[in-house]
């Protein structure tokens, strides 16, 4: 595949990044008025409907054959329904920061998923990688007391850990599947069975009851999460994965904690404390020398990716 390509696929999954990063911090401040349930379904309602207006825009086919409906649910499942729940329960008890840095631990999860499933290499900076970035998520999690360093025993980075696992499970799927479908019809109805697996939820918490009561500032943030993040984001991540390996589109996900850190001290006040910043720092490190061989730099305006 040629280098534009590649380059316009590396845009795709910044930008996704970009507003997952974000959505940290939009989901923290909604879950001070609605469920996990409720938010989880608004959230792929309003982008089911937005993608589906836009599938009509863009005079795209929405009709799927029968035979990739299967995969379609185990996208939905694994990428929607588990994640989001996972994600939201483990916001509910840490703060927006910690929680973006600690998913930037996925591409490691990516890389030994790959290794297994996709016959992607796995070499020795990779495993000094995963150590790493390991001993970094372990900062994360820990706490000073009485001058030593106790590890904290909130479930909410375990919750954490695991949205990072499910979420590389999700795109190894998603290359791995290889369906024959443009992206945005991919996301349009992986987004839409995923809510309607959230519908049930949504009606036994009486979800509608918390339309009346949000402020426009945070219907902004609902329609942020619905629009970019559970529609847009999505499709872009798909975009990149049509073109670039798995483990070269995770790699993206170490500029998420900087955009969660930036708009959590901004927007929700958050500190940012020595052993978070150490330890983000380490997973920086593990994630770039687990794929120092698909650092991205610039030469001269034609070469973008090097093996």
């Amino acid at each position: 595949m040629n280098n534009p390509n590649k380059l316009l696929s590396s845009s795709y999954a910044i930008l996704a990044i970009t507003f997952w990063g974000i959505s940290f911090v939009s989901t923290k401040t909604l879950l001070q008025k609605i469920d996990i349930y409720s938010l989880v379904s608004l959230r792929f309602g309003i982008a089911s409907l937005f993608l589906f207006f836009l599938l009509l825009l863009l005079r795209h086919p929405i009709s799927i054959k029968q035979a990739i409906i299967p995969n379609l649910f185990i996208l939905a499942i694994v990428g929607v329904f588990i994640h989001q729940l996972i994600q939201a329960t483990a916001l509910l008890s840490i703060e927006a920061s910690s929680a973006g840095w600690i998913i930037s631990f996925t591409p490691i999860f990516t890389a030994l998923l790959s290794f297994f499933f996709l016959s992607e290499r796995f070499t020795f900076s990779r495993l000094i990688g995963i150590t790493i970035s390991v001993f970094g998520v372990l900062l994360i999690t820990s706490h000073k007391t009485g001058g030593t360093i106790q590890f904290s025993a909130n479930l909410g980075y375990l919750f954490m850990i695991a949205s990072a696992l499910n979420w590389a499970v999700y795109s190894i799927l998603l290359k791995s599947f290889r369906l024959t479908y443009s992206p945005l019809v991919i996301t349009f109805w992986t987004s839409f069975i995923g809510f309607l697996m959230t519908v049930p939820l949504f009606i036994r918490n009486e979800g509608h009851t918390v339309l009346t009561i949000l402020s426009p500032y945070e219907w902004v943030h609902l329609l942020f999460l619905g629009i970019f993040v559970s529609g847009i984001a999505y499709w872009y991540w798909s975009k990149a994965l049509e073109v670039l390996e798995a483990t070269q589109v995770s790699v993206f996900m170490y500029l998420q904690p900087m955009v969660t850190a930036t708009f959590a001290m901004l927007l929700l006040k958050e500190q940012l404390v020595y052993s978070t910043i150490i330890g983000g720092i380490l997973i920086i490190i593990g994630v770039t020398t687990l794929n120092k061989h698909f650092i991205i730099f610039f030469r001269k305006g034609n070469t973008f990716f090097r093996k």
